[in-house]
């Protein structure tokens, strides 16, 4: 198995634990969806593949549906999505996706949190180049044969496949997903659901003091409301 599978079994579950936090991350995917393509799923694929994702943490179709009617009013601000860069203590580095309808904010909250431990965030490209940008499906593989579906897909870009007990998950380049998002709706293959991770190229391994400082940061990042995902070179293990 190859680097996509370690991390993701490191990762599983750990940061998207809490229901009430995965469905507001949800919600503002359905708003920039609708804002970028429309609120026709079948004329958005971007939005399709939110709606899937709401479907796999079982947000309530009915919050689905009033998140994109939300999102369809003109008078609705929009959200954007900013790249946060830095180091936690120990010479860790950090990457942060945000979303937010108030950059001054997210910006003021995002710097006090790296002051507040010791951190330092820094500048763009700081520490982007250190993970690469991936993007990931999850598939239901009964009755295909994956060695055939990995042949077919070696053409899209896909660099891993593999399967585990939530289903078949492929991994490919960020630049791979519409390719691959096409190939298996044409196809009739059922994507549970879909996105974007970065994977960094190295980690390091920190005893227990230091990973506890570096945590420190990474649970305050994690509880703002403006904080999409967070990633980091701190070697992570599947039973942490």
């Amino acid at each position: 198995m190859g680097r996509a599978f370690e991390f993701r079994k490191a990762r599983k579950m750990k940061r998207w634990s809490a229901m009430s936090k995965a469905f507001t991350r949800i919600g503002k995917d359905i708003v920039m969806a609708v804002k970028e393509g429309g609120p026709d799923p079948d004329a958005n694929s971007r939005l399709r593949a939110v709606i899937q994702n709401a479907k796999a943490i079982n947000m309530p179709k009915d919050n689905v549906e009033r998140a994109i009617k939300r999102a369809s009013d003109k008078s609705l601000g929009d959200f954007k999505e900013i790249l946060f860069e830095g180091y936690a203590q120990h010479g860790i580095a950090v990457l942060i996706e945000t979303a937010t309808d108030n950059n001054t904010r997210t910006v003021a909250n995002v710097r006090s949190y790296f002051n507040k431990t010791d951190g330092n965030l820094g500048t763009s490209g700081s520490t982007v180049f250190m993970f690469d940008h991936t993007c990931n499906f999850r598939i239901d593989g009964e009755g295909l044969d994956l060695e055939e579906l990995e042949l077919e897909l070696i053409d899209h870009g896909i660099e891993e496949i593999f399967e585990d007990e939530d289903g078949v998950l492929i991994y490919a380049p960020f630049e791979s997903f519409g390719a691959i998002q096409s190939y298996l709706e044409e196809n009739k293959v059922e994507i549970l659901s879909s996105g974007f991770e970065r994977i960094p190229q190295v980690t390091k391994k920190l005893s227990t003091d230091e990973a506890t400082d570096v945590e420190k940061l990474l649970e305050k990042l994690e509880e703002d409301d403006d904080v999409q995902n967070v990633y980091h070179t701190m070697e992570e293990t599947a039973d942490e």
